[in-house]
């Protein structure tokens, strides 16, 4: 017995919205970095231009520092790790595995409140000074297609690679 509130709405093949993407359109969003650094732009930067770049577009949500605070709850993820502080907050020092794709979650993503805005100079920049307050790198490394794929996060030895080859994904 069919119900009444059964759907018998004849819907049209498309709605009219949208288009289909050009090449030059994908091109625009197409700017992911692999760990192993392909797809780095080019560009440069040091921490000192990452710290500056910092405090105007960072330091209002993840703190002056980046650290997590005691007693105060800051509206973004810390981003620095710090090892005598009673708690451990996952950060770029202690749970990201690779470089590389620090520099493209900060591309994508920020800042907040106005994501891709950054300049590749930028993010090679804020790459670098969070880097370096992390004690990853030193703080006279200056960071670009070349030498953030070598840097080697100490995150990275917790991961496992998956290896395998065909059959089902598993999470």
């Amino acid at each position: 017995m069919a119900s009444s509130l059964a759907d018998t709405t004849k819907w049209p093949p498309h709605f009219g919205f949208g288009h289909a993407a050009t090449e030059q359109e994908i091109k625009l969003w197409d700017i992911d970095i692999r760990p192993d650094g392909l797809g780095l732009p080019s560009g440069s930067g040091t921490v000192a231009q990452g710290k500056a770049v910092y405090v105007v577009k960072c330091a209002a949500c993840h703190g002056m520092e980046g650290r997590e605070l005691p007693g105060v709850k800051l509206p973004a993820p810390a981003l620095v790790s710090d090892t005598l502080a009673g708690s451990r907050p996952k950060t770029i020092g202690n749970y990201w595995p690779y470089a590389t794709t620090v520099f493209d979650y900060i591309r994508r993503t920020m800042p907040y409140n106005l994501p891709g805005s950054l300049n590749d100079n930028e993010v090679y920049s804020l790459t670098a000074y969070l880097l370096s307050a992390n004690q990853i790198i030193s703080p006279n490394t200056i960071i670009n297609a070349q030498t953030l794929p070598a840097v080697v996060m100490p995150a990275k030895k917790l991961y496992v690679r998956d290896d395998r080859k065909g059959g089902k994904e598993v999470k």
